[in-house]
């Protein structure tokens, strides 16, 4: 009788966006140069806002979220002690067709990546009476250049393209983040299902960091996979925007990154922009090892 091989095999459902930062942090794993024992890690490319939707459901394993929705997957989710992108005074950014001063820009109606998204969660902070429609993220420079919409809130590779489609730069929340709390803009992390239990969290919580530590270590091989999903980037700027959000920080979070989430959803949920109280858990505290 033959041994079915795969019978004993755990497949783990793995989830993040088709943008070049997340290709170049999953590169490891997702070319099996990081293995998990009798685990088989299955990768899904989806847009950041459908992850967040899928994650309320628990729909992954593993998955990419913006910080903004954590607190609405909290029972069923921790967040991964790697994987994180943080802006270091740069974020996301509000860009216009025209150069739009700051007080005007909040009686225009803008257009978000999503509700659900870090950047729309900053931008209510910023201005909480600010008009928004949702449109994909790889849609709103295009739809600003229409002017269908006069200005719109642009992620990912949009942050380095933006001036080269003449487009003008309002707000880069990051900076606006920076200079009202002194902390960084933690954008988005990894989650994994609680439900899988500690041995296996922990597995895979040490396959994520081992994938971003290859991806650094080999930079360039990394960069060459990553540059199948940098959107209009050439290398040298893909090479800018891995740099921006996968670095030592994307390894480990640090003291004031870990705060910096608390604090961004302590004050989303102090202005009635998130309903649930936010309860920030990492795989490592205690109440993670208890209720997973």
């Amino acid at each position: 009788m033959t041994r079915n091989p795969d019978k004993d095999v755990r497949e783990i459902t793995v989830a993040h966006s088709p943008d070049s930062d997340d290709a170049f942090m999953f590169y490891g794993m997702a070319t099996n140069k990081i293995r998990v024992p009798g685990v088989k890690f299955t990768h899904t490319l989806c847009d950041i806002e459908t992850l967040n939707r899928k994650a309320m459901d628990g729909f992954y394993d593993i998955t990419a979220i913006s910080f903004h929705a954590y607190p609405y997957i909290q029972d069923k989710y921790a967040i991964m002690p790697s994987g994180g992108s943080v802006g270091e005074g740069y974020g996301p950014m509000i860009v216009a067709s025209r150069n739009i001063p700051l007080e005007e820009i909040t009686r225009c109606k803008i257009a978000v990546p999503g509700t659900m998204t870090t950047a729309y969660l900053t931008l209510k902070l910023f201005a909480p009476d600010i008009a928004t429609e949702t449109v994909p993220f790889d849609e709103i420079i295009p739809k600003v250049l229409e002017g269908k919409y006069e200005a719109g809130l642009i992620i990912h590779e949009g942050q380095l393209t933006f001036n080269r489609e003449g487009l003008h730069r309002i707000l880069d929340m990051g900076k606006w983040w920076r200079d009202e709390t002194g902390l960084p803009l933690p954008l988005g992390g990894n989650a994994i299902r609680r439900s899988l239990g500690p041995e296996l969290i922990n597995a895979c919580c040490t396959a994520l960091r081992d994938s971003i530590q290859y991806a650094l270590d080999n930079r360039e091989e990394a960069l060459q996979y990553a540059m199948q999903f940098a959107r209009d980037l050439d290398p040298q700027m893909a090479d800018k925007f891995v740099g921006m959000y996968v670095n030592e920080r994307t390894l480990d979070y640090g003291k004031d990154g870990r705060a910096a989430i608390a604090r961004l959803l302590e004050m989303g949920h102090e202005a009635g922009i998130i309903p649930q109280k936010p309860n920030v858990e990492f795989v490592g505290d205690a109440a993670v090892t208890a209720t997973s």
